[in-house]
């Protein structure tokens, strides 16, 4: 049964992959349907063959061959035009089952907070919208379609054997069970085996990716061969596993063909001596019925060989329906509160006591009893080591991840009472790992805000010190950005992202570490011109150098995930260690002091 086959939770799996079903629920429903008259044809057919040859050959009588004959072509055609309509039907139930689920898989990765990010890969997401969504399209095709037509044919082909020859029919009850037994061993044997197989595609995906967003870098080293030694590693994997898998199941062939050629053998045989004994005897046994019994016996046994192979796919796709319904099921750690306040007031932003651990690092703290108060439209740098947490500290601001400990809040209320979407639009935030998008300039900066007019647009560029490199470029704000933005330098991709921040009108904006590829005196212009043409947003810069924070309102200095000390430039040159020793090793020698 299906809780045999799924296990437990099965009910909620099934459930959940048929709501996907939705507006193709008309041709999955007249799928089973145009197959069982095909199959109720089909069964008819034999009983006809049998009639044309008593009645009409043995006979001689040409008008029961013609009627019979006719009745035959009749049916022939039908069941061949309901085996079309099923065909498609089941095509586009199937088609349109898939892309649903990629549809509905793909809207709940926009829905996840970082939290639930964390708990895929992006290799494994691609895996289950593309191998796993195919593996489950083809079981369920198989299930409306052959999964309806086997156990159709096997029932009415039966009844019909048992009503031409009832003891002959009896040879069907020994093959059923033994293929009954043999398929369920295999089945279950073969499962864990295709459940390791897709974790491995994970491993050879992820492989892939990492490669090909790296291939710069590992042409630079000469790591080719490195590389192709570990998808080959990779490669062996999967083909190892699928091996043993299709060595268990290598034996439903044999099975199959043991029992329907033994079936076949003794139906020949008895009926034969049925038909010689029996000869002028009442109720004896005809050369048509035995035929109809052979050709019953073929269509018995090849729907319990087609219902192997139905189990063969379920059994494939259970991993896969598995790992679907994992990405379905996994509900967003940030909603919006019931009744959510939408509207920012202003972008001043404040830290109460707040620690923060990543999920799966608990009783580690990346932040730790941090408290501040930045103003609206102050300038706020941060300064702190590798690993001081000064990435997770600006991640919490726009809810990304959301506190573990204490409160938070922007325009005066805790960020967790916001509407997600207005605390976003009201906060830009240009990451640390810039990213682009396929496209032109101006679908990338379009980003920021759809509906930006070209003025709009050239206006957030000079501010980001953007404009000029894009009017270098022969297209200008109409050239084309490869995928990631590798056909622009680091430093034009930072003011790019930038540029199209500023296009969010935004009440706080984060800069993390968002001008390390451009030079001090572009550094100095961009924020020359925050300060004069966006005095009222709150302005968070996280960054290495101190030219780029040192003329800021306040610097927030951060150790190991606490706060070590706040204060301007001079205030902090004078009284914290951490800091002093920073800018004495980045001026001393005559380095810049901008």
């Amino acid at each position: 049964g299906w809780s045999e086959l799924f296990g437990e939770g099965e009910e909620n799996m099934i459930k959940k992959l048929a709501g996907c079903i939705r507006e193709y629920k008309a041709a999955a429903i007249l799928t089973p349907i145009t197959v069982t008259f095909e199959v109720i044809l089909e069964v008819i057919i034999p009983m006809l063959m049998a009639v044309l040859i008593d009645r009409g050959i043995n006979r001689g009588s040409l008008p029961d061959i013609l009627k019979t004959g006719a009745l035959l072509v009749g049916c022939c055609v039908v069941s061949l035009l309901c085996g079309a309509l099923s065909g498609g039907f089941c095509a586009k139930a199937g088609a349109g089952f898939a892309k649903n689920l990629r549809h509905d898989m793909f809207y709940r990765v926009q829905d996840y907070s970082f939290a639930n990010i964390d708990k895929f890969s992006a290799s494994s997401i691609i895996t289950r919208m593309t191998t796993d969504v195919t593996n489950v399209q083809n079981a369920f095709q198989m299930i409306i379609r052959i999964a309806v037509r086997c156990p159709a044919m096997l029932i009415f082909a039966l009844v019909m054997a048992f009503s031409v020859n009832a003891e002959l029919a009896l040879v069907f009850l020994v093959t059923t069970p033994i293929l009954g037994i043999g398929l369920f061993i295999m089945m279950k044997s073969a499962f864990p085996v295709f459940n390791r197989v897709f974790k491995k595609y994970d491993n050879l995906n992820r492989i892939v990716q990492e490669n090909l967003r790296g291939i710069r870098v590992v042409k630079a080293f000469v790591r080719e061969d490195h590389e192709t030694a570990k998808f080959k590693d990779a490669s062996e994997d999967i083909y190892r596993e699928f091996t043993l898998a299709e060595r268990i199941l290598a034996f439903n062939g044999p099975l199959m063909q043991l029992a329907v050629y033994g079936s076949i053998l003794l139906i020949s045989w008895f009926g034969a001596s049925l038909i010689i004994k029996g000869q002028g005897a009442e109720g004896a046994m005809t050369t048509g019925q035995l035929t109809s019994m052979i050709s019953y016996a073929s269509q018995i046994l090849m729907s319990l060989m087609m219902v192997s192979m139905v189990l063969v796919m379920i059994t494939i796709s259970r991993a896969s329906a598995e790992r679907i319904v994992e990405v379905l099921d996994e509900e967003s750690t940030i909603k919006s509160p019931a009744d959510p306040v939408t509207e920012v007031r202003d972008g001043s932003v404040s830290f109460k006591n707040v620690s923060f651990s990543y999920a799966g690092r608990k009783g580690t703290a990346c932040l730790s009893d941090v408290s501040l108060d930045i103003a609206s439209g102050q300038t706020v740098g941060i300064i702190g080591g590798t690993g001081s947490s000064k990435t997770t500290l600006v991640q919490l601001i726009p809810r990304l991840y959301d506190v573990t400990g204490g409160t938070l809040s922007v325009g005066g209320c805790d960020v967790r009472d916001y509407d997600i979407k207005t605390l976003r639009d009201s906060v830009a935030m240009v990451l640390q790992k810039n990213e682009l998008f396929s496209g032109t300039i101006k679908d990338n900066l379009r980003w920021g805000n759809e509906n930006a007019t070209d003025e709009e647009l050239v206006a957030a560029c000079r501010l980001a010190q953007a404009d000029s490199f894009i009017r270098d470029f022969p297209d200008g704000y109409d050239t084309y950005i490869e995928q990631g933005g590798t056909n622009v330098s680091g430093g034009q991709k930072q003011r790019l992202c930038i540029a199209r921040a500023i296009l969010k009108k935004p009440k706080i904006l984060i800069l993390d570490d968002s001008t390390s590829a451009v030079d001090t005196a572009t550094d100095a212009a961009i924020r020359r011109a925050f300060a004069e043409d966006i005095p009222d947003t709150t302005k968070i810069i996280i960054a290495q150098r101190i030219s780029s924070v040192q003329h800021a309102d306040q610097i927030i200095v951060l150790d190991g995930g606490r706060v070590s000390d706040v204060g301007t430039h001079d205030e902090l040159v004078a009284r914290s260690e951490i800091y002093r020793e920073v800018y004495e090793s980045q001026t001393k020698g005559g380095g810049d002091d901008e």
